[in-house]
C-alpha cells in the first residue's frame, strides 16, 4: 500500500492551522486561541486594518496595513490599541510581530515594541540585503 500523496493545495492554509490547533488543544495548556480582525473605515470605505491571533498568552500581529493617504494620522496606533485591549481581555500578557519594512519597524518601536531577533540576507543572497525584524512588547 502506497503512502499518502503530497499535493499543492492553495487555499488550504486554514485547514492546516486548524488541524494543528486542535491537536495542541489536547496536548498543551491553552489560553484563548482565536483571531482578531479590525477594520478602519471612513465615509469612502475601508482605509486600513489589523489581523492577528491570540494563543498561549500572546497576541501575534500578523498584518497591519493603512492606506498611504491615511498614514501618519494615528490610525495604526488606534488599531494596535484596540487589538491590545482585546488581547488583555483574553488574558494576554505580551504581543509580538515580524516585519520586513524598515518604516514599519520604526513605527512599532515608537509604539513600545523591542527587537528580539532578525533574519538578514547578505548582498549575494536573493533578494540582496532583505531583512526581517522580530519585535515584542508587554501589554500593560
Amino acid at each position: 500500500m502506497a503512502g499518502p500523496s503530497i499535493l499543492s493545495a492553495p487555499g488550504q492554509a486554514d485547514w492546516v492551522e486548524q488541524a494543528l490547533l486542535e491537536e495542541l488543544r489536547t496536548t498543551a495548556p491553552q489560553g484563548v486561541n482565536d483571531s482578531i480582525t479590525l477594520i478602519a473605515q471612513d465615509g469612502e470605505g475601508r482605509v486600513g486594518g489589523l489581523h492577528g491571533a491570540t494563543s498561549y498568552g500572546w497576541l501575534l500581529i500578523k498584518t497591519l496595513w493603512i492606506d498611504p493617504a491615511h498614514r501618519r494620522r494615528g490610525l495604526g496606533r488606534q488599531l494596535l490599541d484596540h487589538a491590545f485591549d482585546e488581547a488583555r481581555r483574553r488574558g494576554c500578557h505580551s504581543a509580538w510581530l515580524d516585519t520586513s519594512n524598515p518604516a514599519a519597524t520604526r513605527f512599532y518601536q515608537a509604539s513600545g515594541f523591542e527587537p528580539f531577533g532578525r533574519l538578514a540576507n547578505t548582498h549575494t543572497q536573493n533578494p540582496p540585503g532583505h531583512c526581517r525584524w522580530f519585535l515584542w512588547r508587554p501589554l500593560p
